[in-house]
């Protein structure tokens, strides 16, 4: 079991709070992480929702965290010296720092990210990098991870960050049966774009680029050419390719391969058949080519990832 501390402070947003809570609790009856909610100044806070927190535990809790989670912050309040010595403290000793859309600009205070990749909310990215001259501020993700730091977008990008940790702590199939337990979309890439303008339909329940999903889906295990998946919904190449960028802000062939290796993740972690055969059944073809991709994606083997992640 990990341990995770997650910061409260005054007048922050209770969603914010309770996004990380809702995904790392014990939701699926076998708690993986054991979370704490910790403040600088324990005792009652209070949120911008008009009612108040109470919280119990200090800064020490980050102390022997596995896992500190920044969640948000108020751009315009200077951290204190004690709070941005407790996220470096615990990031110098081996801690996973997340800071979640405003909880950003703790991460930058705290000088862990200088000359690193940090993502934060579109609205606030160029006051961010501003502010913070050393770091990739990114704008156009929703989450990003760099190994020992993660850092993500808006509130709804919060929920993919803490479940892409899920998943990398506890693989694909506990993240997607607690993402079907929330009710959530199981895997959103981090690349995709924060903001994309899509027009509705003239008719909301004709998604002609979720049908293609849902098509796409029903054939990883077979060869799929662009211009065959955009006559299966009546589209030209040309606009099937324009809708879907639009729709998902990657290209058809990018959410592909990421549909394919997620299935190939899933088999590797459910059943004991052999790599060729996954490879063939997520459709890479071969397991040199299912090898290759999980090396420049995952930084890993699909034989590691069997090793790392079966037994949960």
């Amino acid at each position: 079991m990990r341990s995770v501390a997650v910061l409260a402070f005054d007048g922050m947003s209770p969603f914010h709070l309770s996004v990380p809570c809702l995904v790392l609790g014990d939701r699926l009856g076998d708690a993986q992480y054991d979370v704490q909610v910790c403040a600088e100044q324990p005792g009652r806070l209070g949120t911008n929702a008009g009612f108040g927190l109470y919280v119990e535990q200090g800064l020490a809790v980050m102390d022997r965290a596995d896992v500190v989670i920044l969640p948000s912050w108020d751009p315009d309040v200077e951290p204190s010296d004690r709070l941005v010595e407790a996220i470096r403290a615990a990031h110098g000793r081996g801690a996973t720092v997340v800071g979640l859309c405003l909880g950003a600009f703790l991460v930058a205070a705290s000088g862990i990210a200088a000359g690193r990749e940090v993502v934060t909310h579109w609205r606030w990215a160029d006051r961010l990098a501003a502010r913070y001259p050393d770091l990739d501020v990114r704008a156009d993700v929703l989450w990003s991870d760099v190994g020992d730091l993660l850092t993500s977008a808006g509130t709804a990008a919060s929920l993919d960050c803490c479940l892409h940790l899920v998943r990398t702590h506890h693989g694909v199939e506990f993240a997607e049966q607690l993402a079907r337990t929330i009710v959530v979309a199981p895997y959103r890439s981090g690349s995709q774009a924060q903001y994309i303008p899509v027009p509705l339909p003239p008719d909301p329940t004709d998604d002609v680029i979720e049908r293609a999903m849902v098509w796409a889906r029903a054939r990883l295990d077979q060869p799929i050419s662009l211009d065959e998946w955009a006559a299966a919904v009546a589209l030209s190449r040309r606009t099937f390719t324009r809708q879907f960028r639009a729709r998902t802000g990657n290209s058809g062939q990018a959410w592909l391969l990421r549909q394919r290796l997620d299935r190939a993740r899933l088999l590797l972690e459910t059943t004991d058949h052999p790599i060729e055969w996954i490879a063939t059944e997520s459709g890479f073809g071969s397991s040199a080519a299912l090898r290759h991709h999980f090396h420049l994606l995952l930084g890993t083997t699909p034989q590691r990832h069997r090793q790392e992640f079966a037994a949960s």
